[in-house]
C-alpha cells in the first residue's frame, strides 16, 4: 500500500515555491462530504501556509466524482487567470462495478484536461475499499490527501509561470 506508515501532509515548506502571486480553483464532490470536506480543507490550507491568499481560491462544487471533470472544465473555461486546479474527491468501493467505471473515467478525464489545457488540474480523488481507508487520507492516521494536492498545486503553478516564454 502506497501510503502503508506514511503522513501525507508532511512536506518540506522550504523545497515549497511561495503561492502568494498564485490563484487557485477547487472544484469537490459533494459525494461522501465527510471525506471530501476534510480534504478541501487540507488544501485550503496549505496553500494558505504556503503564502496563498485566501480571496485567490475559487472553490466550486459538484455532484459526485464522476462530475469533476466537467466542473473542472468549465473552470478553466471561466477563470483563464488561474494557476492550477485541484480537483476533490471520494469513491468508495461498493458491491457493483460502479466503483471500477466513476474510478476510470475520472482519472481519465481529469488526464485529458491536462494534455488539453494550459491550467494543470491535480488529482485529488481517494479511491479505496472502504470508509476507514478515506477517512486514514483526509485528516487521519495517514495525514490528509487534500494537502498533498494543494502541494502539488503550488509545484505545477510555478512550473506553468517558469515554463512560459
Amino acid at each position: 500500500m502506497a501510503t502503508k506508515n506514511k503522513n501525507l501532509s508532511i512536506y518540506d515548506k522550504a523545497t515549497i515555491p511561495n503561492a502568494k502571486n498564485f490563484r487557485f480553483g477547487i472544484v469537490v464532490s459533494e459525494w461522501n462530504p465527510k471525506i471530501t470536506e476534510g480534504m478541501f480543507q487540507g488544501a485550503f490550507d496549505a496553500i494558505l501556509a504556503c503564502g496563498g491568499i485566501k480571496e485567490n481560491i475559487v472553490r466550486w462544487n459538484v455532484p459526485g466524482s464522476f462530475e469533476l471533470v466537467y466542473g473542472c472544465k468549465k473552470m478553466q473555461q471561466s477563470y483563464d487567470m488561474l494557476d492550477a486546479i485541484i480537483a476533490i474527491g471520494s469513491v468508495i468501493q461498493g458491491e457493483t462495478k460502479h466503483f471500477d467505471f466513476v474510478c476510470q473515467a475520472t482519472s481519465d478525464g481529469i488526464k485529458d484536461l491536462n494534455i488539453q489545457s494550459d491550467i494543470p488540474v491535480i488529482f485529488c480523488v481517494l479511491t479505496d475499499n472502504n470508509l476507514q481507508q478515506a477517512i486514514d487520507r483526509s485528516g487521519g492516521k495517514h495525514g490528509n490527501k487534500g494537502t498533498e494536492a494543494a502541494i502539488a498545486a503550488v509545484k505545477m503553478a510555478q512550473l506553468r509561470k517558469d515554463a512560459k516564454f
